[in-house]
């Protein structure tokens, strides 16, 4: 994988994190919290929240951990 990515793949990854970040708050969540239901290390939430590259395995464990489909993440 190129180290640099289109800009539109870089709008999507930000846009993904945005959506995380939205849906964890709106259920009073904190990086934290997430992190310990997902088994996931906070600084890995913090980083998808950010828009960095994701791993896949992440992504499916905070859709399951928000209760939404992981399409809704990326999709919203």
């Amino acid at each position: 994988m190129p180290a640099d990515h289109p800009q539109w793949i870089l709008d999507a990854r930000r846009a993904t994190g945005d959506r995380i970040r939205v849906r964890r708050l709106h259920q009073n969540l904190t990086q934290e919290s997430l992190a310990h239901v997902t088994g996931i290390d906070r600084s890995t939430v913090q980083r998808m929240e950010a828009g960095h590259e994701m791993k896949l395995s992440h992504l499916l464990l905070v859709a399951h951990a928000l209760r939404v489909h992981v399409t809704d993440l990326l999709h919203g």
